[in-house]
C-alpha cells in the first residue's frame, strides 16, 4: 500500500488522480488532500478518502469548512500549511498538481523530507530546474513526470542509457488556433482560446496550450528531466494526439508511445512504476485510425514557444521570468483585461526588461518572480 500526498487535489490533475486511486483501493491510500480554496469540493474528498490531513491555503475557505466538518481527518489552513503538508511523515509520494510558480516552495519540501515526487507542477522546472534536480539527487528521491509528453519519453526511455538519445520528439497538437495567422487571432475570445480540439484541462493551461506557451515550458521541464540540449528537443505539431512524444536515438530508430487522450494512463503510471498495473481507460482502435500527421510548428504566429527556448538557452532566471510574466498575462487575458496576442508583447517586454541571473539561489529565484510579476501588471495598464 502506498501513501500518497495529492497537492492540488481540487483540479484537473488532482480529481484524475483521486480517480486513479478510486479505481485501485488495494493499492493506494490517500493520507494528505491539499487545494487552495475549493472547500466544498474538498470536503467531498475528505468525506470518500478519510486522508490523516486536508488543507486549504485559502484561510477564508479553511474557516468554511472548518465550521462544517467534525470528523477525524486533521484539518489545517494556511500557505505555510500547504508547504508543509508535502513532507508529512507517511507519505510515500507527493503529487504535485497544483498550478504556477505556487508549486515550487512545496515541491521543495518535498524533496528536503525524502518523497518521491510524481511531477504535473511543470513550472518547478521551469523555474528552479538545476535546483530540483540536484536536491532530488542528493537526497535520493525520483521525479516521475506526470505530464503526457514526458511520461512518453520516460516510457520509450526504459531500458535505454540517456547517453543514447539523439533527439526528443515532443509532440503539440497546436491547440485550437493551429494553422491560423496573427491577423487572424486579434480578436479572439476567451471561449474560443478554451475550445481545446483534443485535451480536457483546466482554464490556464488550455490558453498557455493555444499560445504554445504550454509547449514551451514543456520544452524547458525535458532539458532538466533528461539532461538534453535545447538543439536535442524538437517540437512536432501532430494534431490527433495519439502519439504522445517520441525518442529518436543515435543510431537513427524511433520509439514512441501512444495512448488516448486521459491523463489517467500517465498518472497511474507515475504512482505504480516500476510496474504496469491494470486499468479501464479507453484502448486505442487501430483498425479504425485512418489519419496521423505531423508538421512544424509556427513559431512566427505563436511566439511562446520561441520565447521560451530563448529563456532556456539565456538560462539561470529567465525562465523564471518568462514564466512569471507569462502567468501575470493569461490571469488579465481571463479575466477580459487584455486581448490574445498581448500575452506575448507582455513576455517579450518583461524578458526584455531584467538582466539575467546565472546560477541563482532559490531566495533569488523568488525575487526574480516577484520583480517579474509586478512589472507585468504594471504593463497590464500601459
Amino acid at each position: 500500500m502506498k501513501n500518497i500526498a495529492v497537492l492540488g487535489s481540487t483540479g484537473s490533475i488532482g480529481t484524475q488522480t483521486l480517480a486513479v486511486v478510486r479505481s485501485h483501493p488495494e493499492l493506494f491510500h490517500i493520507s494528505v488532500l491539499a487545494a487552495n480554496a475549493s472547500d466544498e469540493l474538498l470536503e467531498q474528498q475528505i468525506r470518500e478518502f478519510e486522508p490523516e490531513l486536508a488543507v486549504l491555503s485559502d484561510e477564508a475557505a479553511y474557516n468554511r469548512l472548518k465550521s462544517r466538518y467534525s470528523g477525524p481527518t486533521k484539518l489545517a489552513g494556511g500557505r505555510q500549511a500547504f508547504i508543509d503538508a508535502a513532507a508529512v511523515s507517511d507519505v510515500d509520494t507527493v503529487v504535485t498538481s497544483m498550478m504556477g510558480f505556487a508549486g515550487l516552495e512545496p515541491t521543495m519540501k518535498a524533496l528536503e523530507a525524502k518523497k518521491d515526487i510524481a511531477l504535473a507542477n511543470k513550472e518547478t522546472l521551469v523555474v528552479a530546474g538545476e535546483l530540483v534536480t540536484q536536491r532530488a539527487k542528493e537526497q535520493g528521491v525520483s521525479i516521475l513526470p506526470v505530464d503526457s509528453e514526458h511520461c512518453a519519453f520516460f516510457q520509450c526511455l526504459q531500458g535505454e542509457k540517456l547517453a543514447s538519445i539523439e533527439k526528443l520528439l515532443l509532440t503539440c497538437s497546436g491547440g485550437p488556433f493551429r494553422g491560423k495567422k496573427r491577423d487572424e487571432l486579434k480578436d479572439a475570445t476567451v471561449e474560443q482560446v478554451l475550445a481545446h480540439p483534443t485535451w480536457n484541462m483546466g482554464k490556464k493551461i488550455t490558453v498557455d496550450s493555444a499560445s504554445l506557451v504550454n509547449k514551451g515550458l514543456e520544452v524547458i521541464e525535458a532539458k532538466w528531466l533528461y539532461g538534453v540540449r535545447y538543439d536535442q528537443i524538437q517540437v512536432v505539431v501532430h494534431p490527433q494526439s495519439i502519439v504522445h512524444s517520441m525518442v529518436q536515438f543515435h543510431d537513427g530508430a524511433v520509439i514512441a508511445q501512444l495512448g488516448s487522450t486521459d491523463m489517467k494512463l500517465p498518472i497511474q503510471y507515475a504512482l505504480t512504476y516500476p510496474d504496469r498495473t491494470d486499468s479501464e481507460f479507453e484502448r486505442l482502435d487501430f483498425w479504425n485510425m485512418k489519419n496521423l500527421t505531423f508538421d512544424k510548428p509556427d513559431t512566427d504566429t505563436f511566439k511562446g514557444l520561441k520565447f521560451a527556448y530563448e529563456a532556456g538557452e539565456m538560462g539561470g532566471s529567465m525562465p523564471c521570468i518568462f514564466n512569471a510574466a507569462n502567468e501575470i498575462a493569461v490571469g488579465a487575458f481571463l479575466k477580459g483585461g487584455i486581448k490574445f496576442l498581448d500575452i506575448y508583447d507582455i513576455i517579450e517586454q518583461t524578458m526584455l526588461k531584467r538582466e539575467c541571473i546565472m546560477e541563482p539561489t532559490l531566495e533569488e529565484l523568488f525575487e526574480e518572480d516577484r520583480w517579474a510579476r509586478d512589472f507585468a501588471a504594471s504593463l497590464l495598464t500601459k
